[in-house]
């Protein structure tokens, strides 16, 4: 039976192996392991988290911690080079766009194992995103690209690779979603830390918004994190806003002494559940992430993206994101847009039917028989 290392480096990409998981062990004629890097480590992830995904915990957790990106990369490879000569794989499978995904895929490569990139292709332009770098550099050598919309197709064949190469699947975190918003229909939400919030505010038939932002060019820099919150506090004295916040964001506001107001609320960022039943019935979605852009389009809710360009162009295109740059002028006339009843309607594209996993699997189970 093949075997394939499924590597995951941060609590987001969990849920990118999950649906392929579950579709690995739905056929029966190929084996995984799953490679935790540890360049994330969260404390949150416990035997619910995994039972919530429907997987089994990582197979081995290498540990790698935090340090430069040139450190942590490096400690990752060294460790995963050891553990694929211990027992080598007919393939490695890497999701996305982090370190782990980057310095998995060149171990991999260097050890002649064909490499599978999930979430393929995608493209912001931006190299001064470390994001964009290991998109860029694990695109070059893989061998399967599985992509998520028609944008990564244009991409990776402009890019030289070859058309048998290229998958056009659709998306595993939709997959992912999709499984998860239905179990999520048969929680009990109410102990969820947010749910008074939610509760006070639609419970007297009001609107609310949600907020996150992490990435480094928008909270580390003090003059741009504080032009993003003239323009939530205003958006929040129209409509109350939530703001699960990143440790390092939540810092970096109280270092620049930057007041968000009274009528924003600040609480420490969400478990997957939690934070899912917050956003899926929010008014606007304001943020910087990725992956959020794409989850909001799936399910018709307005997203708002703080940034001046996105990796992810369906998401404008087809979706309901609408890039806002980070001008308060615009970020605040985007908000109103939508409060007006003027917002952005989109479509879910096409493949993002929760079976993209399928087909991924489908393939490598044909390739490597």
């Amino acid at each position: 039976m093949r075997l394939i290392y499924l590597v995951v480096g941060a609590r987001p990409n969990f849920m990118k192996i999950a649906p392929v998981v579950r579709a690995i062990e739905k056929r029966g004629d190929l084996s995984y392991k799953i490679v935790h890097t540890g360049q994330h480590y969260d404390r949150e992830m416990n035997d619910v988290f995994f039972e919530e995904l429907g997987i089994p915990e990582p197979d081995v957790f290498m540990a790698a911690g935090g340090g430069t990106h040139s450190q942590q990369t490096g400690k990752i490879m060294v460790a995963f080079e050891e553990f694929c000569q211990e027992r080598r794989p007919d393939a490695v499978m890497v999701v996305g766009d982090v370190n782990s995904t980057l310095a998995c895929s060149i171990v991999a490569k260097k050890l002649c194992i064909p490499v599978a990139h999930v979430e393929a292709g995608l493209r912001s332009g931006d190299l001064a995103m470390p994001e964009e770098i290991n998109r860029l550099v694990t695109d070059s050598i893989a061998d399967w690209f599985f992509v998520t919309e028609p944008a990564g197709v244009d991409n990776l064949k402009n890019e030289g690779k070859p058309a048998s190469a290229i998958h056009y699947v659709g998306h595993v975190m939709i997959d992912n979603l999709l499984y998860q918003a239905k179990r999520l229909a048969g929680t009990d939400t109410s102990g969820f830390e947010t749910a008074a919030f939610k509760q006070q505010v639609t419970g007297g038939g009001g609107r609310y918004g949600v907020v996150t932002l992490h990435r480094p060019s928008n909270v580390d820099d003090r003059q741009t994190m504080s032009k993003i919150a003239a323009a939530l506090r205003d958006i929040a004295s129209e409509l109350p806003l939530i703001f699960p916040a990143h440790p390092r964001t939540r810092k970096n506001i109280e270092q620049f002494g930057i007041d968000m107001g009274p009528d924003i609320t600040i609480v420490a960022p969400q478990a997957y559940m939690p934070f899912l039943n917050l956003w899926k019935d929010a008014a606007v979605v304001l943020t910087d992430s990725g992956g959020l852009q794409e989850e909001t389009t799936a399910l018709g809710v307005p997203c708002i993206t703080i940034r001046e360009n996105t990796e992810r162009p369906v998401t404008v295109t087809e979706g309901t994101n609408v890039l806002s740059g980070t001008d308060p002028v615009r970020i605040v006339a985007e908000a109103r847009r939508v409060l007006q009843g003027n917002g952005k309607h989109g479509g879910r594209p096409m493949f993002w039917d929760g079976r993209a996993a399928e087909r991924i699997v489908e393939i490598l189970a044909t390739d490597l028989a």
